[in-house]
């Protein structure tokens, strides 16, 4: 085989963490570091895999990441979060003949502008909502009176997952254009709003592996954005998810995972290609299965966060292969019948108190080692740090606890059991993570 490989992840965060200790269980790897990482993704070499350790590096900090992976010879970058990849951190990775998985910067923008990924959308005839956009207020307020149907607002650049009103009337549509226009509550991120039709039907996320030309579909999983249960309360980076490894027994059916793949992804990814941009790494294609057929809410360029952390659990292969097929253009040569474990995997995220709002730091956690020591069950870190070997909160989102079970509701149970075993002030944390799919 070979020199075994060193791996550079990243971010901080859950999704970090998940794919640090995925990445860290394949036989090709001898140490994967992690930038900045948490308290999670800080630990030693055990049952035979690769150690791993963090770097204080923070993950906009691109020219040092480049100086690091140039030190430490590392084979691989795995980029997780958006704002490096809008920064064009694979593009400075590539400049540097450096190996990273991840959509260049002109790729990113289907995440980083929804203007942009709106009109591209229209241009490759990919089914989304009826939008406009616009830079001033008084135009997109009168766009509102106008369109006669219950609106979302989105602020058109990055705002960490909290830029999207779903407006139930008009003053609460007004509302959020004055915040994001007029008060400028997203900063840059707001100095353009995409306002478009609210859609009615089942959400669903569906990620896939990409190429520059062919797609490999990951199990969809359903996300959770809303603070409180039976979705109520402001939208949040995520409170949870679910995924089924069974690919015909999925959220979505054989068939609309086929329509997705035919209408959405495969004319994403060869319209980007037409237009002189090849898109390799990770497509995330947040989705409404609407009476009319399916709807792309918006695009992410990136895995997930929290859907990574119950996806990847589910993964039977070896993630480097899958993640060096994309870089290489072969994706073709992935087998996909031995790809997933045919069973369920749900998460539930553990927020700070007043998350996400103002929050509070600082706060000691117990009883991770009792949750993590459960069959089947992976706490993923988030918002954590360590401090005298204890664990503390350092974010809104703090872990992301995980289960893995052959049925959704084997897993639904375990998480919630792990979590009941978890304790830090001012926790909290949805009761109802895939209640309706198991309610169907």
């Amino acid at each position: 085989m070979g020199d075994l490989m060193k791996i550079l992840v990243v971010g901080g965060g859950g999704r970090e963490h998940a794919l640090a200790w995925k990445l860290a269980q394949s036989p090709q790897v001898e140490q994967v570091y992690v930038a900045p990482g948490n308290a999670g993704t800080q630990w030693a070499a055990k049952a035979g895999f690769a150690v791993s350790s963090n770097v204080a590096i923070q993950a906009d900090d691109i020219e040092g990441l480049v100086a690091f992976a140039h030190e430490q010879a590392i084979d691989l970058t795995v980029v997780g979060p958006e704002v490096p990849l809008a920064a064009g951190i694979v593009d400075q990775f590539k400049a540097a003949e450096l190996q990273a998985f991840g959509p260049t910067q002109a790729a990113a923008q289907l995440e980083s502008s929804k203007a942009f990924s709106k009109a591209f959308m229209e241009r490759h005839h990919i089914p989304t909502a009826v939008y406009g956009r616009f830079n001033d207020y008084e135009s997109a307020a009168d766009f509102v009176e106008h369109f006669g149907k219950p609106v979302v607002v989105k602020a058109d650049g990055l705002a960490a997952g909290k830029g999207v009103v779903v407006c139930d009337t008009f003053d609460e549509a007004l509302q959020a254009l004055h915040r994001i226009l007029v008060e400028s509550e997203f900063g840059t991120a707001g100095t353009q709003v995409v306002i478009e039709e609210r859609l009615v039907g089942t959400e669903a996320s569906l990620l896939a592996f990409c190429d520059g030309q062919d797609v490999l579909m990951m199990p969809p999983a359903r996300d959770h954005k809303r603070v409180f249960d039976n979705d109520r309360g402001p939208n949040t980076g995520g409170m949870g998810a679910y995924c089924l490894g069974d690919m015909d027994h999925a959220l979505l059916s054989p068939d609309v995972l086929c329509e997705v793949r035919d209408t959405v992804l495969l004319p994403t990814i060869r319209g980007m290609a037409e237009e002189g941009i090849a898109y390799q790494g990770v497509l995330y294609a947040g989705l409404m299965l609407t009476p009319d057929g399916v709807r792309v809410l918006e695009f992410n360029a990136r895995f997930g966060d929290p859907e990574t952390q119950v996806i990847l659990p589910l993964l039977k292969a070896d993630l480097v292969d899958i993640l060096l097929a994309c870089i290489n253009g072969s994706l073709r040569a992935i087998d996909e019948k031995s790809l997933w474990y045919k069973e369920a995997c749900a998460g539930v995220v553990m927020a700070s108190g007043g998350y996400p709002g103002t929050i509070e730091v600082g706060k000691k956690i117990m009883g991770i080692a009792d949750a993590d020591a459960m069959e089947g069950v992976k706490v993923f870190h988030a918002g954590t740090s360590v401090r005298d070997c204890e664990f503390y909160t350092s974010g809104g989102r703090v872990l992301g606890v995980t289960a893995r079970a052959a049925t959704l509701q084997e897993a639904v149970d375990r998480a919630y059991e792990a979590v009941g075993k978890i304790q830090f002030d001012g926790a909290h944390y949805r009761k109802d993570i895939a209640a309706r799919a198991l309610k169907k």
